[in-house]
């Protein structure tokens, strides 16, 4: 983070230099200071929003689990992860009733188990149109798996091959390899120095945050989390979009 705010003011600082340089530059110049002035100080409340939501659905969440532990205690569920298999108009029916079909929590949990084995694609638009494709690049090294790259710099370190939070158990500096990440994986962020994904793209959320902690970053690596052993030194060239494993 540091590193980001640091590269933040060298760019503000030469794009004013450069304004100066036009007619009326100083004037411009001024006026621009006093815009990123504004922005940089005001910024961080666009996060207070999503603080006060998230805030409440703490609260919401622990109002509902009480509800389902009670259900788990008179035996309508056989236990509380089960609730997650359900929606909220229908876990308002179950706690009117105390009755439930269990057929509905058995089909959607076997649902679950055969979305979890299939593979996301690398690229899909706002319409759902899957769109396939090979990279065309010149003068890989050998070996090398081919990607986007989103944030630049080259680092190496030990891949900790992540397929869920349940498993992020990372030390400091490691690379995270994973299938791709949500603003729930962010913590994660704080100790790693290097992202790989096999789905994604600019604006994704792996590759916005790792831009923001100054993170070598490479997605839409086919097939990473197999081609890549947990614990395998590799290398993420976050500028030219590959990887090597060491």
């Amino acid at each position: 983070m540091r590193i980001t705010i640091l590269k933040s003011q060298l760019l503000s600082e030469e794009r004013l230099e450069r304004l100066k340089q036009l007619p009326d530059g100083e004037e411009k110049a001024k006026e621009t200071k006093r815009m990123i002035d504004i922005i940089r100080t005001f910024i961080g409340y666009r996060e207070y929003p999503k603080y006060g939501m998230i805030n409440r659905y703490f609260v919401y969440k622990q109002a509902l689990m009480k509800e389902v532990e009670q259900l788990v205690q008179s035996g309508v569920l056989h236990e509380k992860e089960d609730s997650y298999y359900l929606t909220i108009e229908e876990l308002r029916e179950v706690v009117r009733t105390n009755k439930l079909d269990y057929q509905i929590v058995s089909l959607r949990k076997d649902e679950y188990k055969l979305f979890e084995k299939l593979t996301p694609p690398g690229v899909i638009t706002s319409d759902g149109v899957i769109i396939a494709g090979e990279y065309k690049r010149e003068n890989l090294p050998e070996g090398a798996m081919a990607g986007l790259p989103v944030s630049s710099g080259v680092i190496e370190g030990r891949a900790r091959v992540i397929l869920t939070m349940d498993d992020a158990h990372l030390e400091d500096g490691d690379i995270l390899v994973t299938t791709f990440t949500d603003p729930s994986w962010t913590p994660l962020f704080v100790s790693i120095k290097g992202l790989v994904t096999e789905v994604g793209g600019l604006m994704t959320h792996g590759a916005v945050i790792a831009r923001e902690y100054g993170l070598p970053a490479v997605v839409r690596v086919e097939n990473a989390t197999k081609l890549i052993k947990d614990r395998q030194r590799i290398r993420v060239h976050g500028t030219e979009g590959y990887v090597e494993i060491l």
